[in-house]
């Protein structure tokens, strides 16, 4: 029993993560989306990496940004990156979670 309590000590924790899918729904056709992906891109913190991102198109010529990243579970939550993200308020209406999946 001591032997197996000092086997699992030496094993290195698990680290849980989750990839993520947002959707950034800008205000209109004249809200220049490679400047909101920039933007998007420049909310930084320990434990978030962005992904790959593509423009979806919604309606009437409005696309909106599809985006990409990988969270460390402990570090990042999801309710930050909505606020950081809907604090450029010129630019973003709405920001929802398209996909949530741990890894």
């Amino acid at each position: 029993l001591k032997e197996y309590a000092e086997k699992k000590s030496k094993k290195p924790a698990l680290i849980a993560k989750s990839t993520l899918v947002l959707e950034v729904k800008p205000w209109g056709t004249e809200v220049d989306l490679v400047e909101l992906e920039k933007l998007v891109r420049e909310v930084a913190t320990d434990g978030l990496l962005w992904g790959a991102s593509k423009l979806v198109p919604v309606a009437y010529g409005i696309k909106k940004l599809q985006i990409g990243c990988v969270i460390v579970d402990d570090k990042v939550g999801t309710e930050f990156l909505e606020e950081s993200i809907t604090a450029f308020e010129d630019h973003v209406q709405s920001v929802d979670i398209v996909a949530f999946n741990k890894i």
